[in-house]
């Protein structure tokens, strides 16, 4: 009871953080905000691709049905339109919050059976930075951990005395959800499924079950993707000559090392020496010194070492090896070496739960949801920041064209800025008289971005002029980080020392 009430505590201080560093931007739920709401919605290659990746069948009782339970709520008590998207917006990260809550400490206790190592593991996962930030957000790696962690409940249950074929149908169930959610799934069950071969061998009925579930799922998953994913009405003659199977699309592209290169190629090394410390810090030791040998570990194993053979690695991949990990870690004994210890599990988690949590990115959101409030925004242009959420202008995007232009030269973004400029008028120079206009052309960008620092001042006739209407301080762009060039002090005063998302109204001189 100890450690559930820390888990609560600490997940409901993390303030279920807005942003994470990493740019799959809520792929999830960006389609079913599509699907279910009128609001835009840019959907990423993985669904717009002749062979798409995404599946759209483990977001629907994921996300969809909690969306269309929220819109009922919202008509049933009288209120007109759609939904607020911000009130969408914290929907999801309250159930995304309940889901890792309940599911993920429910799993733990199911599989650990002292109670003394439960209430260790289940401290350990509640103060882990991942729990509070990665793992209360919409990404399918968050989704992954779940569906590990609750596999493994299935696999000890049906290695259990007298087990019930109930556990082998919902194991062919969630192997197959997994897999659609993501292709490498698997790679976390590899170990922990040798165990069940000499219980099938046994018990040839409850293979028999295990792989009936499975096949119906998969079936099922198939048959919505393609629908999804074809124009028009489908038939059985569809589903027969051109499924849409987005697990083997996945598999295919992810197998191709040119495609792998656009999203940046890492050593084999990369998940162990560098992604997994980064996202269990000290504890990194405690599994190579102190090891609790238990079939989550030899999940976590299996993971990343399968993992590690894939040339593209990101620290999100690894998401479902923290709980496996720092549930399967035993404290130093000594009572000195334990103090030490503990002050450094929480200095890196409150350091990094801040950072990823609240700071790095996280002026997007905010920044959208201020443009949406700009009666006379018709151009947004965003530099060097990730893809802003469109959905979240709530009927803005009627009459605004946000672009996102990533990281291009400065150069181009002033050619680009000179084009869509409105007029400069003495009311743009006056408090907020400028709102009355009927255009207006705005800039977000980081305050680290010193290039703009020269053209910022300009008072003159010729040019570009800009003024700044709102800033969010709450910001750090870690993807600007050129210690190379700027040297490490240089670069961390200006991407630190400066932090902060800006915005400006730009405008320019059209003479007489």
């Amino acid at each position: 009871m100890i450690s559930r009430g820390i888990y609560y505590g600490l997940l409901i201080y993390s303030k279920l953080s807005l942003l994470c560093n990493y740019s799959q931007w809520l792929i999830e739920y960006l389609l079913y905000t599509g699907q279910i709401f009128s609001y835009p919605v840019r959907h990423t290659w993985e669904f717009t691709s002749e062979t798409p990746i995404r599946s759209v069948f483990p977001l629907w009782p994921v996300y969809g049905l909690p969306m269309l339970l929220l819109r009922w709520l919202w008509i049933g008590n009288g209120q007109d339109g759609d939904v607020p998207p911000i009130a969408v917006f914290w929907t999801l990260r309250c159930l995304m919050f309940l889901l890792s809550f309940v599911l993920e400490d429910w799993a733990l206790q199911e599989q650990i059976a002292s109670t003394r190592h439960h209430r260790i593991a289940g401290l350990l996962v509640a103060s882990s930075y991942v729990t509070w930030t990665f793992q209360t957000h919409t990404f399918s790696n968050s989704i992954e951990t779940l569906a590990v962690l609750w596999s493994l409940v299935l696999i000890q249950r049906i290695l259990a005395p007298h087990s019930s074929i109930l556990s082998s149908v919902v194991l062919g169930m969630v192997v197959v959800f997994g897999i659609f959610n993501r292709v490498t799934f698997p790679a976390f069950l590899i170990l922990p499924g040798l165990t069940l071969i000499p219980h099938f061998v046994k018990n040839l009925f409850s293979l028999a079950a295990l792989v009936l579930a499975a096949l119906t799922t998969a079936l099922i998953a198939i048959a919505i993707d393609t629908a999804f994913y074809t124009p028009g009405p489908i038939g059985w003659s569809d589903l027969i000559a051109n499924p849409v199977i987005t697990p083997l699309n996945n598999l295919v592209y992810n197998s191709n090392p040119e495609n792998l290169a656009l999203h940046g190629l890492h050593p084999w090394y990369q998940h162990l020496l560098g992604n997994l410390p980064q996202l269990i810090g000290p504890a990194a030791a405690l599994l190579f010194l102190r090891p609790h040998v238990s079939l989550r570990l030899w999940s976590a194993v299996s993971g990343i070492a399968v993992l590690s053979f894939i040339k593209h690695q990101e620290a999100r991949f690894l998401l479902p090896a923290v709980p496996l990990i720092l549930s399967s870690v035993q404290l130093p004994k000594s009572r000195t070496l334990l103090r030490i210890w503990t002050a450094i599990w929480v200095i890196f988690n409150i350091f990094f739960g801040v950072l990823m949590g609240t700071y790095h990115q996280g002026g997007i959101v905010p920044g959208q949801v201020f443009m949406s409030k700009q009666p006379d925004a018709t151009n947004a242009i965003w530099w060097k920041t990730y893809p802003p959420p469109i959905w979240l202008l709530n009927g803005k995007n009627e009459v605004l064209t946000t672009k996102d232009v990533m990281g291009i030269k400065g150069e181009v973004l002033l050619e680009q800025l000179a084009e869509l400029a409105t007029c400069d008028t003495p009311a743009d120079r006056r408090n907020t008289e400028y709102l009355k206009e009927k255009n207006g052309t705005y800039l977000i960008a980081p305050a680290s971005a010193t290039w703009l620092d020269p053209y910022l001042p300009n008072k003159g006739l010729e040019g570009l002029r800009f003024r700044e209407v709102w800033r969010y301080r709450n910001h750090l762009n870690l993807d600007d980080l050129d210690f190379g060039d700027d040297g490490v002090w240089n670069t961390l005063s200006r991407v630190i020392g400066r932090r902060g998302l800006v915005a400006w109204r730009v405008t320019k001189s059209c003479g007489l």
